[in-house]
């Protein structure tokens, strides 16, 4: 058996680390549950790996936390290997202790969570106390290190995660975050010193911080967790395993290097997504939701993909991470194959062969109708004239609509006397399904232009012809098609990279596209189940 039973104490008593508030957004604590199917899946692919080995009674495994914060990992692992062990080493103080010496290690992210990762562990806060269980280690630290280490300022901003120099160039004593396996320019010797000689890590698992605010209050925040990632893979373990957002999937900022890196990693073999950040962190909303995976360093091949909804697991595909012609991971197992009938049909492939492209040619592709954000150079807070004088532009904005001389216009005043469609450039902020996708469209009539707030979509010919366009918006499929490159609320050009031209002198609707892309029965009812009919509420 690969699952061991955690400690028979805790069948008894709560597990404290069930009851720990999140430190910030930044800092996420994970619940034993999820820590617990993660080693489940590692333990797992051990066995398969080595023709059924438990990994649990292998006394030379050595495991790496590099950002523990309770310590609950650890703590789990400690527990499998204490069981697992029994035989080879009958003695239990001796067993522990080897285990604590020699093979789980950690690395503290605050002072704060380096005590509590060493009280989940060794019992003690300090690994040499009185009450620790590790009677081999001789130091407070023992083997969960923790330093507040210093950012490498260059300018403004940190070497090593880009953290911004004035929120995080703080006097000493006081949390730097700047954590010690990624702000070197070489991780091994950064291990080597902190552990006291040369290490080879088996197994590195953990729940890394997800971001840093780039300049301080009300900005936007800078992700920090696939610089983790990377820096684990320099360490060579044979098994990689964290949990983190699922938005570099097709988004997030600066993330374009590291999604090309790992959408073309092979050695990525199994990712377990949740849509829904709440199935995972209960009470805890990650635009995007969350996913966790493994990195199999000695087995490269297809991903195994199982998207999670409410506590249930979907069917898993063994599918390629990236398919041919995308530049996203195609998040939803059960959306693939009517992506694929869509394309094949609009580029003449066939939708069951291996060399499908995915990637509508240039003169089909929707995006082209759609303008960037804030086109027309007027942010959010315009509110512009509440009256209308004559050779004003009408304005829709945040609220309602205001009125521009129209000699104020400065960026595309080719568009002012189009007719266009004007989308909300938020479109809906849920994570859970169905939902609407985007914000419901309206005819932007010639003379009118928008702030912010709103995109355009155009030019077109006719009014006719712009509600034609809105009746395809507004079908379930077309938003099924975005949702597919939209890692966020923000609904930019790209997320209607796989949205076809369709002929705008009729209107559509979703009988009409399923007649012509033919869409099954069961492909109709997962539609249902994703996006909402245009304009019903996501509450």
């Amino acid at each position: 058996m690969t699952e061991q039973a955690s400690f028979t104490l805790r069948n008894r008593n709560p597990d404290v680390l069930t009851c720990i508030a999140n430190l910030s957004n930044d800092e996420v604590f994970t619940p034993p549950d999820l820590a617990n199917k993660m080693l489940d899946m590692l333990a797992h692919q051990w066995a398969k790996d080595n023709k059924g080995e438990n990994i649990w009674e292998n006394k030379d495994i050595k495991f790496l936390d590099p950002c523990t914060k309770s310590g609950v990992f650890l703590r789990e692992i400690t527990s499998r290997l204490t069981h697992g062990l029994e035989k080879k080493i009958p003695d239990l103080d001796k067993r522990v202790d080897h285990i604590l010496s020699n093979q789980i290690f950690g690395i503290g992210i605050t002072k704060l969570t380096s005590l509590l990762a060493r009280r989940s562990v060794y019992c003690s806060k300090s690994a040499d106390g009185e009450h620790s269980i590790a009677k081999s280690l001789k130091s407070k630290d023992g083997n969960i290190w923790y330093e507040n280490l210093r950012h490498t300022w260059i300018g403004e901003r940190c070497k090593y995660c880009g953290a911004s120099k004035s929120v995080f160039d703080r006097e000493a004593g006081l949390e730097s975050h700047a954590y010690a396996l990624i702000h070197s320019d070489n991780a091994k010797e950064r291990l080597s010193k902190i552990f006291g000689g040369k290490m080879q890590f088996d197994v590195i698992i953990g729940n890394p911080p997800y971001q840093l605010n780039t300049e301080g209050h009300g900005t936007q925040a800078r992700p920090i967790y696939h610089k983790f990632i990377e820096q684990a893979k320099t360490l060579e373990p044979k098994y990689l395993c964290m949990v983190i957002p699922a938005r570099w999937f097709s988004g997030g900022m600066g993330l374009d290097e590291f999604r090309s890196n790992m959408l073309g990693d092979s050695r990525l073999r199994v990712i377990e997504d949740f849509p829904d950040s709440n199935d995972v962190f209960p009470g805890t909303q990650i635009k995007g939701g969350v996913c966790f995976f493994l990195w199999n360093r000695d087995n490269s091949g297809k991903v195994k993909v199982t998207t999670h909804d409410k506590g249930i697991a979907g069917k898993s595909v063994v599918r390629p991470l990236l398919e041919r012609g995308a530049d996203v991971f195609i998040r939803y197992n059960e959306a693939l194959p009517i992506l694929k009938k869509v394309i094949a049909k609009e580029t003449k492939q066939d939708p069951l062969s291996d060399n499908l492209s995915i990637e509508l040619p240039e003169k089909m592709r929707f995006m082209n109708y759609v303008s960037s954000i804030g086109a027309f150079g007027l942010d959010s807070t315009f509110r512009g004239k509440p009256n209308q004088s004559t050779g004003d532009i009408k304005v829709y904005r945040n609220g309602g609509v205001g009125y521009l001389a129209k000699s104020e216009l400065t960026k595309e005043k080719h568009m002012v006397d189009k007719w266009k469609v004007f989308i909300p450039r938020a479109g809906s902020g849920s994570d859970s399904f169905p939902h609407s996708i985007l914000g419901k469209p309206f005819v932007g009539e010639p003379g009118s232009i928008s702030s912010w707030t709103y995109m355009y979509i155009g030019p077109f010919s006719s009014k006719k012809e712009t509600e034609n366009v809105i009746s395809y918006i507004s079908t379930k499929l077309f938003r099924l098609l975005v949702l597919l490159h939209k890692p966020s609320q923000d609904a930019t050009k790209n997320v209607y990279t796989f949205v076809p031209i369709q002929d705008f002198s009729e209107k559509w609707s979703d009988e009409k596209l399923y007649k012509k892309y033919g869409i099954t029965q069961s492909e109709i009812e997962f539609i249902n189940s994703m996006i909402r009919p245009m304009g019903d509420s996501d509450d």
